[in-house]
Order: C-alpha cells, then structure tokens, then sequence
C-alpha cells in the first residue's frame, strides 16, 4: 500500500477526519488534502514525522503499512484493530455493554480451562 492509502487507513481507523489532523500537525487542511487524494505527494521527512507523531503510527507505517516495532501490544492492536474500530464507534452506554458481555466470555473461557 501508499503512503495515501496508509494515510486514509489509519485516518478511518481513528475516526480522524483531516481537519483534525491538520490542526494537530500545524500543516494546512489544503497539504493534509493533498497527502491523501494525490498518489505521488508524499510529504518529506519532517512534515511525515509531524503526521506520524499526530497519528500515533510511526513513519515506516505510513511508507511501507509494515510496523518495525514487533511487541505484544502492537500484535494485539493489529489482530483487534476491527473490533477496536468497532468501539470506538459506540456511545458510552453500549461501549459499556460490550465490555461487560467481553467479561462475562473472558470468565466462562477461564473456566472452562482444565486446572
């Protein structure tokens, strides 16, 4: 994948929209535009450290879509990050339901482990 559709991917999955990104950035709405509609614009090096740092990804994520950092957090972001797109989607009161239905499994799971 682009650096564009890298870019767009974690934008959807953050629920960002590019105004918001372009303010946390100090970049304008007009660059961030470009970075994500135009194939060939990619930023140089300071202004995609900015762009990383705002997301939360690093700069090899936007450029390649591969993390280099392999830890048990990043292995369970990548392997939930549907369901956590899905709850960052949900008003308190069913964000709450979810959690305690996921608790509820985590206990019936448990106990079906053999001691």
């Amino acid at each position: 994948m682009s650096f564009r559709d890298n870019l767009r991917e974690t934008l959807d999955f953050l629920g960002m929209e590019q105004k918001e990104l372009a303010a946390k950035t100090g970049l304008s709405l007009k660059t961030i535009e470009n970075y994500v509609k135009k194939e060939s614009s990619i930023p140089i090096a300071d202004k995609a450290v900015l762009i990383a740092q705002a997301l939360g990804v690093t700069v090899e994520y936007l450029v390649t879509g591969k993390e280099n950092i392999k830890n048990e957090t990043s292995e369970i972001l990548n392997r939930n990050k549907d369901f956590l797109y899905i709850m960052s989607k949900l008003n308190d009161y069913n964000h709450k339901v979810i959690l305690s239905i996921a608790k509820v499994l985590i206990n019936f799971q448990d106990s079906k482990k053999p001691n």
